[in-house]
């Protein structure tokens, strides 16, 4: 991780803003579709201040520059912002959100700009409202991004990838049936329509995968979505023929995708129909969606922002969605295991040189073997020692550290596959570790299985399982400072909203249903010095319990991922008899499901038999 030296860049924007008397100048992380994860051509705040985590905002002010990102990559950011930058640690005691520091900043009449297609219309009203408040001139809407003027002809182009049909083997749902439910959430809103603007969502919609951004195979487009039609923006050359074929049964019209800005004019006059003596209908838009969107809809007369039916029905999987989860689990977990043993082998048999790309590479080739295997579904995190207390870190290829076989090696990995999304964390010592990372290890461990264990009623929320994973740190005083689990989608993007375990606010909000999928990852990170996480894929599930108060169902989990856990770093003094038993129950279904795999494969078969064995 190096720093980049954003002198110039930041001389350029500044030159710029006083052209067009701007005085604090904000960059989102985000595309115009909300995306965590971008294309390179949209990495402004990156290009701009050299961080390149996934998540914060950068904030320039005439004379100052602020990059605010959370506990994540508290670390990351140190190491690649340089002298020009202040790093906003948000979440830590005394330290303003990037929202208050810009309105701190713009007091004294001074004009806040962003350019509106990368910001959320929510978070834009809040904004403008707090910068008011605190004497400043007001938000402006800029169209036309200065960073990207800044860029210029370095600025890599927009992706164009071919987008294909996910067949309904896969899938479980036709987009029929989709647009039908959907439907029934306009009928009970009384709304005219629903803009779609959230990629993973069209493409779940629509029952199509594209490659536009690394990693998450979706595509750019938008959707509009009335009782009597379905529009798909998209750039049509991109379509396969059958995905052509596909869209007309189900009764889908295409248009270009740059032209849903052009016809939003008539698609808010058709909302105000032709009585004037009726309210309008409103068309219903995400709480993503861009400010931009909104403002080009009509405003707050026209378009409502709600949570989006299409994400929440997303989240819930239906049987065929379930059941190729658990499959592709069985088959990502079986080159996990043949990767790690060929990793020991190498480093402690061979005393092999490996730095954590090559490492990574090896993953990347045996998880290429397994039936369905589409691309990885993040960047492979592979890190030896003080680069495990990295949350996020991502090795650069010829410029990363070789693995030390006596630090801790922690991989955080996942796999796109047709019949789902993999993502694995594992922590690992092939030599002697010491008391203090055997201690954090097995504290992480008790925490994932208390997690793994919870039975709770309907209605619950993340928010509130979230203490069960961190309770046996906290008692010896250590944290993490991420969420302890995230949705996944099917073969979609690794990370899925709206559900989630942890102490954001939609984590509140929003209840665990039967059929979610989300990860269970607990960890714990020595800044300078090691980093510990385990990571399963867990489904809620309906359970049978003795009573049932209230008459609510009540919810579980069952993890997916077939993955044993390093005996080395475990301290068996620390562990109950229940956990001991739930480690002995787990390592028996990962045999069931893996052993036969590799009958003929000695290497991978003994360390699958060692690690497995009871306690």
């Amino acid at each position: 991780m190096e720093t980049v030296n954003t002198t110039e860049r930041l001389a350029a924007l500044r030159t710029l803003m006083r052209e067009r008397k701007i005085d604090i100048y904000v960059i989102p992380s985000e595309d115009s579709h909300a995306s965590e994860y971008i294309a390179a051509c949209d990495a402004r705040r990156e290009f701009i201040s050299g961080f390149s985590g996934s998540a914060g905002t950068a904030i320039v002010t005439l004379d100052k520059a602020a990059l605010a990102t959370d506990g994540r990559y508290f670390n990351q950011a140190s190491k690649q912002l340089d002298q020009n930058w202040l790093l906003l640690k948000t979440g830590l005691a005394d330290v303003p959100t990037w929202q208050d520091w810009t309105a701190d900043e713009s007091a004294g009449g001074k004009t806040v700009a962003v350019d509106p297609t990368l910001l959320s219309s929510p978070i834009a009203d809040k904004l403008s409202e707090s910068i008011k408040k605190n004497g400043g001139a007001g938000l402006e809407a800029l169209h036309g991004n200065l960073v990207d003027i800044v860029w210029g002809s370095d600025r890599p182009p927009t992706p164009n990838q071919p987008v294909v049909l996910l067949p309904t083997k896969y899938s479980g749902s036709d987009t029929a049936t989709k647009l039908a439910e959907l439907r029934k959430e306009l009928d009970k809103k009384k709304a005219a329509g629903f803009v779609v603007s959230v990629l993973d969502e069209v493409a779940w919609l629509f029952n199509l995968r594209g490659s536009d951004i690394p990693y998450n195979p979706v595509f750019f487009s938008y959707a509009v979505v009335t009782h009597d039609s379905a529009t798909l923006y998209i750039d049509s050359s991109k379509l396969s023929p059958e995905c052509h074929t596909y869209l007309a049964t189900n009764r889908v019209s295409l248009k270009p995708y740059g032209g849903l800005f052009e016809d939003a004019k008539a698609i808010a006059a058709k909302a105000k129909g032709g009585d004037a003596s009726q309210p309008p209908k409103k068309y219903l838009i995400s709480t993503k969606a861009s400010w931009a969107l909104k403002l080009a809809l009509g405003g707050e007369k026209l378009a409502e922002e709600i949570r989006s039916p299409i994400g929440d029905a997303k989240a819930v999987k239906n049987d065929t969605e379930l059941e190729g989860m658990r499959n592709c689990h069985i088959r990502d977990g079986a080159a996990l295991i043949e990767f790690f043993a060929w990793l020991e082998d190498q480093l402690i048999t061979k005393k092999a040189v490996l730095d954590e790309v090559q490492a990574a590479d090896k993953l990347e080739e045996l998880r290429k073997k397994q039936k369905d295997f589409v691309g990885l579904s993040f960047s492979t995190i592979s890190s030896t020692g003080a680069n495990a207390a990295v949350i996020h870190y991502e090795p650069e290829r010829g410029n990363c550290s070789v693995i030390d076989p006596e630090a801790v090696y922690l991989c955080d990995s996942g796999a796109q596959y047709l019949d789902g999304t993999t993502d694995t964390t594992r922590t690992l010592h092939f030599g002697t570790p010491t008391p203090a990372e055997k201690q954090a290890y097995t504290l992480v461990l008790k925490g994932n299985i208390a997690l793994d264990q919870a039975i709770f009623p309907k209605g619950t929320t993340g928010f509130a399982l979230d203490s069960l994973a961190r309770q046996f740190l906290w008692k010896a005083g250590l944290d993490y400072r991420h969420g302890t689990g995230h949705g996944v989608g099917s073969y979609l993007n690794v990370h899925e909203g709206p559900i989630g375990i942890g102490t954001r606010k939609q984590y509140i909000d929003v209840a665990l249903s039967a059929g979610n999928v989300l990860s269970n990852e607990p960890g714990y990170y020595e800044d300078g010095s090691y980093g510990i996480r385990i990571e399963n894929i867990v489904i809620v599930r309906e359970v049978k319990t003795e009573h049932s108060f209230g008459e609510k169902p009540y919810l579980g989990f069952q993890h997916v991922t077939m993955v044993p856990y390093c005996r080395n770093l475990i301290d068996t003094s620390l562990l109950t008899a229940d956990e001991k038993k739930w480690l002995n129950d787990s390592n028996q279904e990962i045999l069931a499901n893996i052993e036969a795999v590799f009958k003929d494969d000695p290497l991978t078969h003994s360390w699958l038999i060692r690690e497995t064995q009871p306690f």
